[in-house]
């Protein structure tokens, strides 16, 4: 399948639709367990729930609860299944799906005794999942199961922790697993069997494997990053120059009448005129530039402190259709995602 830079291709804007539209549902439902203050620390209290839909679990006494600890783990979930799927990206997207799962599936069961275990089971399903669509390797397949030094190595965890999100991309599915989990999430072993569904000489067999051919990626330079569309370069670079003018009434022309904006954990907006209220906010605040470059090889918006110049604070994925603005993706209030992420300010 082939695809124009920073255009979906059919199927797969298809299958975004519908996830979304899954998503929006479940988040209506419950209270927009996602959501997020401005500064990610302070978060919005818990919705009045009908006594029929608290979830009667050991660790948490409420549904309010229950909603309150799924936003605490949102960014160690990223960094599981941003790892697992080689982009911050289509990280994000994974832990979305393992949320919605996990309000679907909290109400069947009466106690969740190890709740960590059982979000990452989810989480890891998920990613399972997005494998066998990707026609990529089964995420557990057979491997040999050989007995391997069940300790720690603390060489491997600072490699790992270190590497970029698609440096990961290097591992088989099983191994990629295992040293997320245990070198950059710190589970151990067992821990690792529960979630994975492994044997634990599957998972230590699988750690060893990973761990050397992490440590051997962690020698290979970058790949080489280019606009696979002139065109959309031009149309991106005109957005963040009106952006750093502050002339947000240019950058409101750019918009589709039907243009959709996701405030990724915080909120979403569809039209025009309600857009505009998006742009309005950033024009009333003046401690931010922008610059266009890539985030994990995906064309973005990259918005940096006026007072750092060394990484970006957060982006925003922008989407074309002739010439307009279509679709708007700002992970201001998720900036976690960024973490681990190959980022590249164009030239």
């Amino acid at each position: 399948m082939s695809c124009t830079s920073m255009t979906l291709c059919s199927d797969e804007h298809t299958e975004k639709r519908r996830k979304q539209r899954e998503r929006i549902r479940w988040t209506k439902k419950y209270a927009n367990v996602a959501s997020f203050q401005s500064d990610n620390r302070s978060l919005k209290g818990p919705a009045k729930t009908d006594a029929k839909t608290v979830i009667q679990m050991s660790s948490f006494e409420s549904e309010g609860d229950f909603r309150q600890w799924l936003i605490e783990m949102r960014p160690r979930l990223h960094r599981y299944c941003a790892r697992m799927a080689g982009s911050v990206i289509d990280g994000d997207d994974l832990v979305q799906d393992a949320i919605v799962g996990a309000l679907s599936a909290a109400n069947r069961f009466a106690s969740i005794e190890r709740p960590d275990a059982w979000l990452f089971r989810i989480a890891h399903n998920a990613v399972r999942k997005e494998m066998r669509k990707r026609a990529l390797r089964n995420l557990m397949p057979q491997e040999d199961l050989e007995m391997v030094e069940d300790s720690r190595s603390d060489a491997a965890s600072r490699i790992a922790v270190a590497a970029s999100v698609r440096s990961f991309l290097a591992l088989v599915p099983s191994q990629r697993a295992a040293v997320v989990l245990k070198d950059v999430l710190g589970y151990s072993l067992e821990e690792i069997c529960e979630v994975t569904a492994a044997t634990l000489p599957a998972v230590k067999a699988s750690l060893h494997r990973g761990r050397e051919n992490l440590r051997l990626r962690a020698d290979t330079p970058p790949a080489t990053i280019g606009w696979a569309d002139s065109k959309n370069r031009k149309l991106l670079d005109a957005y963040v120059d009106r952006f750093n003018a502050h002339d947000f009434a240019a950058v409101a022309d750019m918009l589709a009448n039907d243009v959709k904006l996701s405030l990724v954990g915080n909120s979403e907006m569809e039209g025009a005129t309600a857009v505009k209220t998006y742009l309005g906010n950033y024009s009333r605040q003046s401690d931010w530039r922008v610059h266009s470059g890539f985030v994990d090889l995906q064309p973005a918006v990259l918005f940096y402190s006026r007072t750092s110049t060394e990484r970006p604070t957060h982006f925003a994925l922008i989407n074309w259709h002739s010439g307009n603005v279509i679709n708007i993706r700002d992970y201001r209030y998720a900036r976690y995602v960024l973490e681990g992420a190959e980022v590249v300010v164009s030239s």
